[in-house]
């Protein structure tokens, strides 16, 4: 049965797809929940639900910058772990998937105590005020105690969707964020701990998650089980792991750099609204969060199964994930463009349906979600390369969308004509259309040619 369920190499592309998808994009949407359930609580709270929740946006860019280690060593793991399970090679399998997780636990710890020393000097660096730092910092000095989890529960999710257990992947977050919807009226509300409690609330069904992940894993029925016992540094494996992660940690990190820049530059040209402004700027990246995760999660569970079938030399296949992701992707992203901008003040009053936000949030909205279809590109030729190893140009796209686009104009149209705040806003689809056009292109000249010339030959995986 484990066998049956692991074999990509078998069946219809498009149903092998959706079997790991459609659970992981549930997943993945659960998963948001524990953080953006917790904005909205945060936002309702009485008298200071506003600048509460600007205070806990300032954290955003540290919890993403947790989460590029789980794409990092989790993310990297995976697609070496299924191509070495396509190519027959169950023990180099159970050595990567040992290797991520000893990764994933080391990272972690280093990163709470870092995080934790130098928290304030972070978040005025992020852009807090002395009006939102202590709202801030309740928050992060609770969550960053469970930074351990958030490693295991996320980083080792990924080899349980590349052993085909799409609904113990789903199950993972989904437990965590049934607890946390429960858990946080309880911390905030009733027992008065406000945005101390969410924490609390967050770092608990985190841990339950991560027990989860660990349990299955380490069970018999796991098709490769994991033993922490048989778990041995390798230094090459590290560096071919960071290698294929190394482009989804560059979109986390920047994703985050792009937060703090936007914040900094709001509070800076915003002037006395700064603050409202990063509240504003708070709720468009948990509407992002939202948005993009169906997207994320089809072409995750795409490169589970491109990388199963490029391992085993079936490239026809892959050709055909390829063109099915790209053409749902599209389709999806047409759809919520159209609802969001038909239906903008919903998204806002989901977090706070005070008049000022808005009034500054609709607009805002509006900007930052124009042609949003175009980063369907990028994150299907994104997810083709990292599914083909194809690590150097995965890390290059990744760092032109963002890095090498975002931020600059983040920093600059502010400045142009009188944009002022809008300038932030719109950085954002102008990096789509570029980033998506140029990634996608690049993806279809290369890897078709390769697949095209390839043959039938399994490829080696050493």
């Amino acid at each position: 049965m484990n066998v049956k369920l692991a074999d990509f190499g078998v069946g219809s592309v498009r149903k092998n797809i959706l079997r790991i998808a459609l659970p992981m994009t549930v997943a993945q949407l659960i998963n948001v929940l524990y953080n953006v359930v917790d904005r909205v609580y945060i936002g309702h709270i009485e008298g200071v639900g506003t600048t509460a929740l600007t205070g806990v946006g300032l954290c955003l860019p540290i919890i993403t910058i947790i989460s590029a280690f789980t794409q990092l060593f989790g993310a990297g793991g995976a697609p070496l772990f299924s191509m070495a399970r396509g190519a027959g090679n169950d023990k180099r399998a159970e050595k990567i998937m040992g290797v991520s997780f000893a990764m994933l636990i080391l990272s972690g710890l280093a990163l709470s105590v870092l995080c934790f020393v130098f928290r304030r000097d972070i978040l005025f660096l992020f852009g807090a005020s002395e009006d939102t730092y202590p709202y801030a910092d309740s928050y992060i000095s609770v969550y960053l105690l469970g930074t351990l989890f958030v490693m295991t529960s996320l980083g080792m999710n990924f080899f349980v969707n590349a052993q085909g257990f799409g609904l113990i992947g789903m199950l993972t977050v989904l437990i965590g964020a049934i607890l946390n919807l429960i858990l946080d009226p309880i911390f905030i509300f009733v027992l008065d701990l406000g945005v101390r409690g969410a924490a609390i609330a967050t770092v608990i069904s985190q841990g339950v998650s991560a027990v989860w992940v660990y349990l299955f894993l380490a069970s018999r029925r796991a098709v490769i089980p994991l033993d922490i016992r048989k778990i041995r540094l390798d230094g090459r494996l590290i560096g071919s792991i960071c290698a294929l992660g190394l482009s989804g940690f560059i979109m986390a990190v920047t994703n985050g750099s792009v937060q703090i820049i936007c914040n900094a530059t709001l509070k800076r040209v915003g002037g006395d609204m700064g603050d409202l402004y990063v509240g504003v700027m708070t709720v468009i990246n948990s509407v992002r969060e939202i948005i993009t995760l169906p997207v994320q999660g089809l072409t995750g569970g795409a490169q589970h199964v491109m990388s199963f079938n490029y391992g085993a030399g079936k490239y026809g296949r892959v050709v055909e994930s390829v063109k099915f992701v790209t053409l749902v992707c599209i389709v999806f992203t047409c759809a919520a463009w159209l609802v969001l901008f038909l239906f903008p003040e919903s998204f806002i009053r989901l977090f706070n349906d005070g008049a000022e936000l808005l009034t500054y949030g609709v607009p805002a909205l509006h900007i930052y979600f124009f042609g949003i279809f175009m980063m369907a590109l990028q994150f299907s030729g994104q997810s083709t390369f990292v599914a083909l190893g194809k690590s150097k140009q995965a890390v290059f796209f990744s760092l032109l969308r963002k890095a090498f686009i975002v931020i600059p104009l983040t920093m600059l149209l502010p400045f142009v004509g009188d944009l002022g705040v809008n300038g932030v806003f719109l950085a954002e689809p102008i990096s789509n259309l570029v980033g998506g056009i140029a990634c996608f292109t690049a993806m279809v000249l290369t890897v078709r040619k390769e697949l095209r010339g390839s043959g039938n030959d399994p490829v080696e995986v050493k």
